[in-house]
């Protein structure tokens, strides 16, 4: 079946900039979207942005100029890049690849999320 992985999250010092990928498989399973969401302890989780395969993208108001979202179709990955963070940006990272999966004989709507990865920011 479909899945998805993040990687990239870890430690930054408040200014920095990471990178996040999310790669989704098998190699049959076209993402439509890619949505990146975040989550912090006690909060519910917030959506981060969208891609679609258009490269069409979609931020929240709180990223906006602050973070790009981009993808390489061809290896089913995503990416997030973040810039001059601050604490307030510091959260468990996930992205959700939603498309269809040939199963071999047919196209199936699918819909596959990551484990998440922490992002932490110090001051």
């Amino acid at each position: 079946q479909v899945q998805a992985a993040e990687s990239g999250g870890g430690l930054v010092q408040a200014g920095g900039s990471l990178r996040l990928s999310c790669v989704y498989s098998p190699s049959t399973f076209r993402a439509k979207v890619i949505a990146w969401y975040r989550q912090t302890p006690g909060e519910q989780r917030e959506l981060v942005g969208t891609i679609a395969d258009t490269g069409d993208t979609k931020y929240a108001d709180s990223v906006k100029g602050r973070f790009t979202l981009s993808r390489d179709s061809g290896q089913n990955t995503g990416f997030l890049d973040m810039n001059s963070l601050t604490i307030e940006y510091a959260a468990v990272y996930s992205c959700n690849a939603h498309g269809i999966y040939y199963d071999g004989l047919r196209w199936l709507p699918r819909s596959a999320w990551g484990q998440g990865t922490r992002v932490t920011v110090s001051s």
